[in-house]
């Protein structure tokens, strides 16, 4: 079994390398890193190349947060830890994505990945987390606000419908915990009233 774990943790980590942000700026002889926020995540993608191709951004991200879940899951279930591996694949998937060591460790806020990892784990938590997220956005139009309260949501989810099963919880509490970290910055800017506002689903820039 632990030759299993070691081969999941290192293949879910290396998928959260594959950022796709950077590969689809990568298309156009350029690094989305290199612009605004500097961050590697959608929101700063829409911002400086528009929404036109950012589902291709999400779909590379989604894809390989599921196939990293699943294939986790799939490497510990014939010893009974399914779900167990599906939640480690995921929280292995945001670190990568987070700190990617193929990237200078410069990545992601871990937001899209959190969405599906979700999905891949529980909808349920998906469902409610999303919903916090859509509703904060939308009422505010700020991203992070959104994100951060989102995370907090997706911890507080594995909690509520997982407090039976420690490792699951766990896992679910850093991968929030992780998300609200790597938007410290951000919640400082809210605080003192200098964040950005985006608009996600309009191709204009502000």
């Amino acid at each position: 079994m632990w030759l299993a774990i070691v081969v999941g943790v290192l293949t879910s980590y290396l998928l959260g390398n594959l950022n796709g942000a950077v590969c689809i700026s990568a298309l156009h002889h350029d690094d989305v890193r290199s612009h605004g926020s500097g961050n590697a995540g959608l929101t700063n993608f829409i911002r400086n190349y528009g929404r036109s191709q950012a589902l291709l951004v999400i779909l590379i991200d989604a894809g390989k947060t599921v196939l990293a879940c699943l294939t986790m899951g799939l490497l510990l279930k014939p010893y009974g830890y399914y779900l167990e591996g599906r939640t480690l694949g995921g929280l292995m998937v945001m670190v990568g994505h987070a700190f990617p060591a193929l990237l200078g460790f410069r990545g992601g806020k871990g937001i899209l990945s959190g969405l599906f990892i979700a999905i891949s784990v529980d909808w349920r938590i998906a469902v409610i987390a999303l919903s916090v997220f859509l509703i904060l956005y939308f009422a505010t139009r700020y991203v992070s606000l959104g994100s951060v309260l989102g995370a907090t949501t997706l911890s507080l989810g594995f909690v509520l419908f997982h407090y039976d099963n420690l490792f699951v919880m766990i896992c679910g509490i850093i991968m929030g915990s992780l998300a609200v970290f790597l938007h410290r910055a951000n919640i400082v800017r809210l605080i003192k009233g200098q964040e950005r506002r985006t608009h996600l689903f309009r191709n204009i820039k502000e």
